[in-house]
């Protein structure tokens, strides 16, 4: 593919309308969610993701060892 083409692609995709993912509203919030609800979805947020990098990087050195 020369530049041309590829710069073209590029454009076309750019133009295209792609379906929204989040639905975003300027209207206020239907339900209110309490600060004890959001820290327990934080704390499983950061569990769900950083609970198993930190186990790898703890046990790197046993990933390491050839058996």
């Amino acid at each position: 593919m020369s530049l041309p083409t590829v710069s073209r692609l590029f454009r076309s995709a750019l133009r295209t309308q792609l379906v929204p993912v989040a639905n975003v509203s300027a209207k206020p919030a239907k339900h209110h969610i309490s600060a004890g609800e959001q820290a327990i979805a934080m704390t499983a947020l950061f569990v769900a993701i950083l609970g198993p990098s930190g186990w790898i990087l703890a046990h790197l050195e046993d990933y390491k060892k050839k058996e």
